[in-house]
């Protein structure tokens, strides 16, 4: 039901309407990958481009039918430019493919075969440094008048300052002295220097016009611009990330900039501000979650969902993950439990936000705290070497890659595997999951954790129910004393991950909700429930008169009652109109069998004031009035 308004000057409407803009990224799910360990084409033991290409049916076939793919739609491929070290994030020549991952044209055939079934890409950019290989550095390095000397940062003698975790920052080169936040093999850049700006602009514009990428992800990006001694978040980064956002936009206005700024959601919402990066990652959220199922209670994820996240961000704009290429992985940190492991997966999935998975978590990958062991070959098969090369690995294979590799679990249906292609589709299928607003609803178990999403263009409900003990949970409750904000009525309870009916759902007149529907959750287990309104129309007994009642309650705020009967069989129009006599809204307009009807009519989006409801059926009319109060 859907009602215009003749003015629209509201501008407290207006801003709820910017505030839930979504874009195609809050439709994605994202998938990280490291291109050494993804697939190797050509024996060398080394992850390509070309065998990336040749893999991405198991990403996404491009064919909606199908369910056999994970059901990716994007992809953040970690650093592909040429550096001198295995994990790329020191970059020698940013507009060339990293030669162990193939050429540029290897990489273009990539990026067109990947578009062609609708998977989008974005990069690494890792603009904070370069690697001290760099011709940019070589030069600078070489004297103190050359041309690329102050692309860097350079002092006559050594300031003797450390970094943000007590590290050395400052290192010797031929008498002097460089910034390098990370590493002597990692100089960094220096934004005040216009000429660097202008490489960057002129690297970007190479990416997103040329070889037609979709956006970035900014490496390292709270680092960028150091003022004296403030050497994270200084207001000079937040300057350039807004002239780095009118660039990108104005190459292609839908370039989505994503930006690691590895701190808590206070000082990352920053970046976020509408002016500056399209989103960032949320590390507390991951945290929370990991932390809520190896702990047992959900409370601090539901805190932070419930407050401080939905307070911090543009509505969607933030990234959710479980882990990434710098933290040990999801499954080793959960005890390699497969069980928790599913259900992080179903937490992530019901999420608002944008979500990342890191490769090989869907097969239950897991890693030791070196990052070497964080980033292994994706494992294919149970055969040699993983089904991941025919030559020798660049890094050993865990040798769980028996039990756990796609093709094994591809055939099991109980599998990990399965259980995230399922998680995918059911968020591609259902637009609440994926951009609708998100609401808490409590629960009389502390183990539980309920939350419901709404699109206010539809009367769809999904409300996913997470059990994080180790105890079977049955009829789980959820509620909400106050207005829960959701659409009132009744609704059929259905689960999405069985598939089965699981009872009905009551949202009152005020909003209030109390539910216990008739579903068993394992030990950490989930069930998405779907809530599809019911018409509120029932067929009570046959009559011999047309009528149409008067509204109850009246005045209302804001569901009311509307009782009519119908003595035959036949076209039915039930609408909605002003005191100008415009119709406003249409309640009813089908074919309807003869007897009492009753409907609840939901003036949520109507001003305080005088409105009229017009019965028609069979050639006679009736006309109430009722008043809405606010």
């Amino acid at each position: 039901m859907k009602f215009f308004k003749s003015l629209f000057l509201s501008l407290v409407l207006c801003t709820l309407l910017t505030a839930q803009t979504t874009y195609w990224w809050n439709d994605a799910v994202f998938y990280e990958i490291f291109v050494r360990s993804f697939y190797d084409n050509n024996g060398d033991g080394i992850g390509d481009f070309k065998g990336l290409t040749e893999k991405l049916d198991y990403l996404n076939d491009g064919i909606d039918s199908t369910t056999t793919d994970l059901g990716i739609t994007a992809l953040w491929l970690m650093p592909i430019m040429e550096s001198p070290s295995y994990h790329g994030y020191d970059v020698v020549d940013y507009k060339k493919i990293e030669q162990d991952y193939g050429t540029n044209q290897d990489f273009q055939v990539f990026v067109d075969s990947a578009h062609a079934k609708g998977i989008k890409v974005i990069i690494d950019l890792v603009l904070n440094h370069t690697s001290n290989k760099n011709p940019w550095f070589l030069n600078a390095k070489s004297d103190p008048h050359a041309a690329n000397r102050d692309w860097y940062r350079w002092n006559n003698t050594n300031p003797a300052t450390k970094g943000p975790w007590g590290q050395t920052v400052w290192h010797n080169a031929n008498g002097y002295y460089y910034y390098g936040l990370f590493s002597s093999g990692m100089p960094d850049l220096n934004f005040f220097n216009q000429e660097v700006k202008d490489e960057v602009a002129n690297i970007v514009r190479f990416w997103l016009d040329t070889v037609k990428v979709d956006g970035f992800r900014l490496d390292a990006v709270k680092y960028l611009c150091e003022e004296g001694n403030l050497l994270e978040d200084a207001p000079s980064t937040f300057q350039y990330l807004r002239e780095f956002r009118t660039m990108t936009k104005s190459i292609n206005p839908e370039t989505v900039s994503v930006g690691e700024a590895w701190s808590s959601t206070s000082k990352v919402s920053p970046y976020v501000d509408g002016t500056g990066l399209d989103f960032c990652f949320e590390f507390e959220i991951a945290g929370n979650i990991i932390g809520a199922i190896n702990g047992g209670s959900p409370a601090a994820l539901i805190n932070q969902m419930k407050g401080i996240i939905q307070q911090s961000y543009p509505f969607g704009q933030y990234g959710t993950f479980l882990t990434n290429h710098d933290q040990q992985r999801i499954f080793s940190q959960l005890g390699n439990n497969i069980d928790k492991a599913k259900l992080a997966a179903s937490v992530l999935l019901t999420l608002p936000g944008v979500p990342f998975l890191y490769y090989g978590e869907e097969i239950g990958m897991t890693s030791g705290s070196d990052d070497p062991s964080k980033r292994t070959p994706l494992q294919w098969t149970s055969g040699m070497n993983a089904g991941f090369t025919t030559g020798i690995p660049w890094k050993t294979i865990p040798t769980t890659f028996v039990d756990y590799n796609i093709e094994t679990m591809s055939t099991d249906s109980s599998s990990l595997l399965n259980w995230y292609k399922k998680l995918i589709r059911i968020r591609q299928n259902n637009p609440s999951l994926m951009r609708g607003k998100y609401y808490y609803l409590s629960s009389t178990n502390t183990s539980l954790y309920v939350s419901a999403r709404n699109l206010s263009s539809s009367n769809e409900i999904i409300i996913p129910v997470h059990n994080f003990s180790g105890s079977v949970v049955n009829n789980p409750n959820f509620y909400r004393n106050d207005f829960s904000g959701l659409p009132v009525g009744n609704y059929k309870l259905t689960d999405l991950i069985s598939k089965t009916d699981v009872g009905q759902l009551t949202i009152s007149g005020n909003g209030a909700i109390n539910c216990s529907p008739s579903i068993s959750l394992s030990p950490y287990g989930s069930a998405i429930l779907k809530a599809d309104k019911l018409t509120g129309i029932k067929d009570q007994k046959a009559v011999n008169t047309f009528r149409l009642e008067q509204n109850y309650p009246n005045p209302f705020n804001p569901v009311t009652e509307i009782n009519f009967d119908i003595p035959a069989s036949g076209s039915v129009k039930l609408s909605v109109y002003n005191l100008l006599g415009e119709e406003i809204g249409t309640l009813i307009n089908g074919m309807m069998g003869e007897g009492v009807h009753s409907i609840l009519f939901d003036a949520n989006e109507l001003n305080s004031g005088v409105y009229f409801y017009k019965l028609e059926s069979g050639g006679s009319a009736q006309i109430r009035k009722m008043v809405v109060v606010r």
